[in-house]
């Protein structure tokens, strides 16, 4: 089979494609055929060498952490999945055409659901739930600010937060704020030529996927007892004491009920996942360089079996 490997930190150019045996499941594992791997800030903050505490690697490695793919061949003591079967889930070294995982790490996927959209549940809907409900603890009829509203995060939190009931107020570049207002925003700031800072105020819950800046920013637009939840970093205490709000950065994990409710809500229609650029295994770099630059609408993916 084809994989991508990172033989040693750097830029994108590092990243190299090999041919290799493909794997054969353990007991308690599957081998998926892999249709889409996400491609997440994630991957290249590892090859970077920026978490090299956090994420330690043995090299060379196959990166990727979120896939959806289809059931090769089952292992031992495997229960419930098949060959055959159409999953979605925590899939490590996706960049690759195959790829073994613990039974446990999946989600059998309805039929009515595209592969290319389930790859995109992990890599950003579960995110958006996590930073809404088991972080933000948001409820129906309080308001949320989410940054960068068209990225593979922030497209699913204005959508969850519509369907909670919440007020939505987006950030967006003005190429995006038109797909913004069909998710259901009810207000959209041009980030490029406006200062949220100056035009929000009184806001329950900011959820941020940008960091730095913007995060420093959003303090003051956070009424008393509000809540920041970050998913870049952990956020500044120093001036969530100071604002007195409550400063959490994005570490739950999803339940499995989590991630069944978001399947039935991309099943009835209710969530909308629009995918963004596709490569290639052959142009991983490229889309690796993509994610970097943070111009992209929804979430990246590479098609192994381009």
């Amino acid at each position: 089979m084809q994989a991508v490997f990172v033989p040693q930190y750097g830029d994108a150019a590092v990243l190299d494609l090999r041919s290799v045996a493909k794997p054969h499941p353990q007991e308690g594992e599957v081998l998926v055929r892999i249709a889409y791997a996400a491609v997440i800030p994630l991957d290249w903050k590892i090859r970077n060498g920026w978490l090299e505490e956090v994420f330690p690697v043995s090299f060379p490695y196959i990166p990727g952490f979120y896939a959806s793919g289809i059931i090769e061949s089952v292992g031992d003591s495997v229960s419930g999945l098949q060959r055959g079967d159409r999953v979605f889930g925590d899939i490590r070294d996706s960049y690759a055409q195959y790829a073994t995982t613990p039974a446990e790490s999946l989600v059998k996927l309805p039929d009515s659901i595209p592969l290319e959209q389930a790859a995109a549940i992990k890599a950003g809907a579960d995110s958006a739930w996590k930073a809404l409900f088991t972080e933000g603890n948001l409820q129906s009829g309080q308001t949320v600010l989410v940054h960068a509203a068209a990225g593979g995060v922030g497209q699913v939190a204005v959508q969850l937060a519509k369907w909670k009931g919440a007020t939505v107020i987006a950030t967006a570049s003005e190429d995006n704020i038109e797909f913004v207002k069909s998710l259901g925003a009810d207000r959209i700031i041009n980030y490029r030529s406006e200062d949220f800072g100056q035009l929000v105020q009184d806001v329950d819950l900011v959820v941020d996927t940008v960091g730095g800046d913007t995060e420093q920013r959003s303090w003051g637009v956070l009424r008393k007892g509000g809540i920041l939840v970050s998913l870049v970093g952990d956020p500044d205490e120093q001036q969530a004491a100071a604002h007195d709000v409550t400063a959490k950065f994005n570490t739950a994990f999803p339940t499995r009920d989590d991630l069944l409710q978001i399947v039935d809500l991309i099943a009835d229609g209710t969530l909308k996942i629009e995918t963004g650029r596709l490569y290639p295994l052959t142009e991983a770099s490229e889309a690796q360089r993509f994610s970097e630059s943070r111009r992209g609408r929804g979430r990246i993916l590479l098609d192994p079996q381009m």
